[in-house]
């Protein structure tokens, strides 16, 4: 059996502009992925604190360093510059697999940079 667990999440994020004119995705500075262990194109959850919507995108990266978390396309409609989100990126484990993990949990300051 497989269990779909979190493998990692960017807590905290603080939008940083939308994009409606995008074909869609979410934009994030790519400091932060390799941080957090997320891949471009790879599928996540975003949950924004502000107005309660949940959504499922893909991320692409963003200026290394430059704080961006862009909501781009339909999931410009999901928030707004200024609202904070939460990031999820979840994969399936085995059952063995699962007594030995650990998510990797990213916090992150108003600007976007990591909390120690």
């Amino acid at each position: 059996m497989l269990r779909c667990m979190l493998r990692s999440k960017i807590h905290m994020a603080t939008v940083t502009d939308s994009n409606i004119n995008y074909e869609g995705s979410l934009t994030i500075d790519e400091t932060l992925l390799k941080a957090a262990g997320i891949r471009a194109y790879e599928q996540v959850m975003v949950s924004n604190l502000n107005n309660g919507e949940r959504f499922e995108t893909y991320v692409i990266p963003g200026k290394e360093n430059s704080g961006v978390i862009c909501l781009n396309g339909p999931a410009a409609r999901k928030g707004a510059t200024g609202d904070i989100i939460i990031v999820f990126c979840y994969e399936y484990y085995t059952e063995e697999e699962t007594k030995k993990f650990s998510p990797i949990i990213i916090r992150l300051d108003e600007k976007n940079r990591i909390v120690k």
